[in-house]
């Protein structure tokens, strides 16, 4: 961000030199940089644009308890199944716990698969939000998120809307805040974090928003600024830049998107906000309203959505935070489906619900379930996806895959093929550039 030192100088229009600069940073990952030099990284890449389909990845950080939610195990020891009964639900042959009434009433509109295998064992999102281990291409970044690649392959709909946004709240154990990282393709494909130093920016609290609707009379102003700082060479060339940075400073598309009060009392009614906050201790309070706010943002032209949902590391009173967490995901991702449907989104916007691995089978002397990162479980809807199905399953005591494993990369092949690219032969160029694959996954055929 460019720094004027000394006084404040005012243009014309009555807005100050130094506020105006200020008001195009946004804070992405660890760097501050203006949205300017955001777009002139973006021009760089030379993408191009396409239709509008989308994916909500919703992140459930602390490892979900997998066999109290999709896949419960009516027939182990007491020791194992644990407090939750099955429930029938719309698609004959199928049950799922008893804390998800509503996601069993529409069962026909999700995929439970029982068999995600491949877990690292790590807190954080990595996997749920690359496909890989924390490992790949370490040493020049590491590898993108799919939002990040989104950004990269894709781009934005629109130019005053960020292609790919993060709503993850900020959590004391910063990994499961995470919404994706741009890894090697750097700041300019980062998520715009709203509740960030983004989100003050975008009020652009120390300026009247009413001056910069007038864009033709500030960038008057701005272009005398400009004639006084070209001796040093900073401006040089930032025309175009700057112009694409009032875009969306001056939109009002982004921040009405994130501004869920303009929904009716019976839509936000039918999320729920999640509170009371419960058992969140150092993680992601269970924030309905962000999938009311990721529906609000697709439909504004974003692309990519990822949130943090609730704080799973259930290692005491594992059934008793089910109890409080479940059926309030319950109700808020049915209402986000129920709600992609009725605007005729559904088959463009693919939801996944997932987390970093499974919990143990047998329940430890706290009554709580540990960490088990041999299958996990996922929830999908959405996308064009077939779904009103179980996709793999577990042995008797749920400790391991018997049939169908899938790993979170053949998830992320499924979600871009849901975007509408072959994650089998499409490719883009590595920091080497060398060709690499969206991911190393195989699509689930069982979905298309």
């Amino acid at each position: 961000m460019f720094t004027i030192v000394g006084d404040s100088y005012r243009l014309c229009d009555g807005v100050s030199r130094r506020s105006f600069l200020k008001a195009g940073a946004f804070t992405f990952g660890a760097m501050h940089f203006t949205q300017a030099d955001i777009i002139r990284a973006e021009e760089r890449s030379g993408r191009s644009l396409s239709g509008h389909k989308a994916v909500i990845n919703i992140f459930l950080g602390g490892g979900p308890p997998h066999q109290d939610m999709w896949d419960i195990k009516t027939e182990a020891p007491a020791d194992i199944k644990g407090e939750f009964k099955p429930i029938n639900t719309k698609v004959p042959g199928i049950q799922i716990g008893e804390c998800f009434p509503k996601i069993a009433a529409m069962a026909d509109k999700f995929t439970f698969i029982r068999s995600v295998v491949g877990a690292r064992g790590g807190h954080d999102a990595i996997q749920c939000m690359t496909g890989k281990d924390e490992s790949a291409f370490r040493a020049v970044g590491g590898w993108p998120s799919m939002g990040s690649l989104i950004s990269k392959v894709l781009g934005p709909t629109d130019p005053s809307v960020p292609p790919f946004v993060g709503l993850a709240a900020k959590t004391q154990h910063m990994p499961w805040s995470d919404c994706g990282k741009p890894g090697f393709l750097g700041v300019a494909h980062s998520a715009f974090r709203p509740e960030g130093q983004g989100m003050n920016d975008m009020k652009l609290s120390q300026i009247n928003r009413e001056q910069l609707y007038d864009r033709k009379s500030l960038l008057t102003s701005f272009d005398s600024m400009k004639r006084e700082l070209d001796h040093s060479g900073a401006w040089v060339g930032a025309d175009s830049a700057t112009r694409k940075a009032l875009d969306v400073l001056t939109s009002s598309k982004l921040l009405e998107a994130l501004d869920i009060s303009k929904e009716p009392e019976k839509v936000r009614a039918r999320y729920g906000d999640g509170k009371p906050y419960k058992y969140q201790y150092d993680g992601s309070p269970t924030c309905n309203d962000h999938l009311l706010m990721a529906r609000r943002l697709v439909e504004a032209g974003v692309r990519c959505v990822t949130l943090s949902y609730g704080r799973w590391d259930s290692h005491g009173k594992n059934f008793d935070l089910v109890r409080d967490h479940g059926p309030k995901l319950d109700q808020c991702v049915t209402a986000l489906v129920e709600d992609l449907e009725a605007r005729g989104m559904l088959d463009d916007v693919a939801v996944v619900v997932w987390g970093e691995f499974g919990r143990t089978p047998r329940i430890n002397k706290d009554a709580g379930r540990d960490h088990w990162p041999q299958v996990s479980c996922a929830l999908l809807a959405g996308g064009g996806m077939k779904t009103g199905q179980v996709i793999g399953s577990t042995d008797r005591l749920g400790e391991r895959a018997t049939s169908r494993p899938v790993t979170f990369a053949d998830i992320h092949a499924t979600l871009w093929h849901c975007l509408g690219l072959d994650p089998e032969t499409f490719t883009f160029n590595d920091p080497s550039n060398r060709p690499q694959h969206l991911t190393e996954g195989k699509v689930i055929r069982e979905l298309i």
